[in-house]
C-alpha cells in the first residue's frame, strides 16, 4: 500500500536504476502523472503534492533527479539557512541533457506500469522547466508547469510542445522578471495548441511551496484549483 510519503521504487535507465517514489490512487489504477521536483529535491512538500494528486485519482511517480550526483543525496530542508545557495549548487551541477533523458525514461516507465492509463507531466521550478523540455521530446498527454525556471532558455522548443499545457507564474518573481514572463507567455501561446497561462499578482517564485518562505497561500490555493481542473479535463481520473 502506498503511504503518504510515497513508496520507494526505481526507474530503469541506460546508466542504471534511478531512485523514485510512487503514489497510487485509492482505486489502485488511473492516469499517470510524472511529478518533477524543485531544486530542493523530492522534499516533504513534493511528497505532499504527490499524495494529494494520488488522492485525486492519479498514479504519481517522482524520480530523484539528483541521483546522478549521488543516489543517496537527501532532499534539502527548505527552511534551513542558505538552502537556496546549496540547492542552486546542486541544480547547476546536474547535466541538463542527462536530466531530460531521465525525465523521458521516467515518463516511459510510468506509462508502462500496470493500471496506468495515459500519462502527463507536472513540475515545479526546476521541474517546471524540465517538464517543458520533456514534453517537447516525449509527447505526454498534458503538461502542468509551475514557474519553470529554465523556460527563458527553452523557448525555441515551444512549437514542439503540442500537448495541452498549463503554466503558472508569479508577477513578483525574484528569479523570472515580469517582462520575461510575458515573453514566455507570447512564445508558448504563439506556438498554437491548447495553452492556459495564469499569472499571480504579488506572488514570488516557489509560491506553492508551503515549507518555503516565499509561499503565497492565496496564489497557491488558486493555482492548485486550476491545476486539478485542468487535469480533470485533459487527463481525467476514473469516476
Amino acid at each position: 500500500m502506498t503511504t503518504a510519503e510515497g513508496s520507494p521504487t526505481t526507474i530503469p535507465t541506460s546508466d542504471g536504476p534511478m531512485p523514485a517514489y510512487l503514489w497510487s490512487p485509492p482505486g489502485g489504477q488511473g492516469p499517470g502523472l510524472l511529478l518533477l521536483q524543485e531544486i530542493f529535491g523530492v522534499s516533504r512538500y513534493i511528497r505532499r503534492r504527490g499524495a494529494a494528486l494520488a488522492e485525486a485519482g492519479y498514479v504519481v511517480l517522482a524520480p530523484e533527479l539528483y541521483w546522478r550526483l549521488d543516489p543517496d543525496l537527501p532532499p534539502l530542508d527548505e527552511s534551513a539557512p542558505d538552502v537556496v545557495d546549496t540547492a542552486m549548487a546542486r541544480a547547476t551541477s546536474l547535466d541538463w541533457e542527462a536530466a531530460v533523458r531521465d525525465g523521458v525514461a521516467a515518463l516511459a516507465d510510468l506509462r508502462g506500469r500496470a493500471g496506468v492509463h495515459g500519462a502527463g507531466v507536472l513540475g515545479f521550478c526546476f521541474g517546471g522547466g524540465l517538464g517543458f523540455n520533456v514534453a517537447a521530446v516525449a509527447d505526454p498527454d498534458c503538461l502542468v508547469s509551475y514557474y519553470g525556471s529554465a523556460l527563458p532558455q527553452l523557448l525555441e522548443l515551444a512549437p514542439r510542445v503540442t500537448a495541452p499545457s498549463l503554466h503558472h507564474f508569479g508577477l513578483a518573481d525574484d528569479y523570472i522578471e515580469a517582462t520575461m514572463v510575458q515573453r514566455i507567455r507570447d512564445a508558448v501561446t504563439a506556438a498554437g495548441g491548447l495553452v492556459e497561462f495564469h499569472t499571480y499578482e504579488g506572488a514570488n517564485h516557489a509560491f506553492d511551496n508551503d515549507d518555503f518562505f516565499l509561499h503565497h497561500p492565496d496564489a497557491s490555493a488558486l493555482a492548485w484549483e486550476r491545476t486539478l481542473s485542468f487535469l480533470a479535463r485533459h487527463l481525467p481520473p476514473p469516476t
